[in-house]
């Protein structure tokens, strides 16, 4: 039995350091490497082929230029700011949005709740890429929606939502709007109805009753969601590309730029260890948070 033990856990450490210890330490090489019109474009420092002497002799000329040139330049810093900022307010139009869908999910007869999970992930089904092309047909100028707002005439002039930041959340929302819908949905099914009957018999109104009993345990659905939703937002780069405009500044469009235009594979590595740390340190300091209050 232990050795079949072993092996459960071995299987998701296995894939653990196979698909994220092995590909950032990749990545963390090449930041501390230096610049080089070459392929591949980048100099190593050290390389575990020069031997254990060799290596060790490299270490000590590592360099952190690239680290340097991250945060003295203004650029990576807006972009940071500025990617932190939409995926901040795309999370909460997010949640804004997906807690009454959730919450009706569960309220429906239970008949319903399947074919309501499926239409919740329905927009899966089709390509990523694809969705986003949709959106574009549907906010430009021409687009299907000021052509439909003219058509009513709520309009007088297209609005111009297109290569703008308004679009861009519009697309973070729109596709990440499932990863926050089912864990909630996940998180209130489990609530027992009799709370909000025993609260509403005490003299709770609705809302005091939501606010004291819904929202409080379904708090784990709550900040599931707000992870699954902020942290690809941040880094995403397919949306801001295709919906926002030449303004529209976020740090994976400037990762893009420094692997494929300016070919600065250090200074782009450095970018995305620094983005990484950015996002890891707040779940660090939460689930340390988590483990004092379980003590407690």
């Amino acid at each position: 039995m232990r050795p079949l033990r072993r092996l459960v856990l071995a299987i998701p450490a296995l894939w653990l350091f196979a698909f994220f210890l092995a590909p950032f330490a990749l990545v963390a090489k090449i930041s501390v490497s230096r610049p080089l019109v070459a392929q591949p474009p980048y100099e190593p420092v050290f390389s575990l082929a020069d031997g254990w002497q060799g290596l060790w002799d490299k270490l000590s000329r590592l360099t952190l230029d690239a680290y340097a040139l991250v945060f003295s330049d203004d650029l990576y810093l807006d972009a940071y700011l500025s990617s932190l900022r939409l995926a901040a307010i795309a999370t909460l139009l997010t949640l804004l949005i997906g807690f009454p869908l959730a919450h009706a999910m569960t309220r429906a007869p239970r008949q319903w709740r399947t074919a309501l999970v499926l239409l919740a992930i329905a927009p899966f089904w089709t390509s990523f890429l694809i969705r986003i092309y949709a959106w574009i047909m549907i906010l430009k100028d021409e687009g299907l929606l000021n052509h439909a707002l003219l058509s009513l005439g709520l309009i007088h002039a297209p609005l111009s939502i297109f290569a703008t930041e308004a679009a861009v959340l519009i697309g973070i929302v729109y596709s990440y709007l499932p990863f926050m819908v089912l864990p909630l949905y996940t998180a209130l099914e489990k609530q027992d109805p009799a709370l909000l009957e025993a609260a509403a018999d005490l003299g709770a109104t609705p809302l005091r009753a939501f606010w004291r009993i819904t929202c409080p345990l379904a708090w784990p659905g709550i900040f599931a969601g707000l992870l699954l939703v902020f942290i690809p937002a941040v880094g995403e780069f397919v949306i801001p590309d295709l919906l926002g405009g030449s303004d529209t500044l976020m740090i994976g469009r400037s990762l893009w730029n420094e692997f494929f235009e300016n070919r600065d594979w250090p200074a782009a590595s450095a970018v995305a260890i620094v983005l990484l740390a950015i996002l890891i340190v707040p779940l660090v300091l939460h689930e340390r948070q988590q483990v004092k209050e379980r003590a407690a």
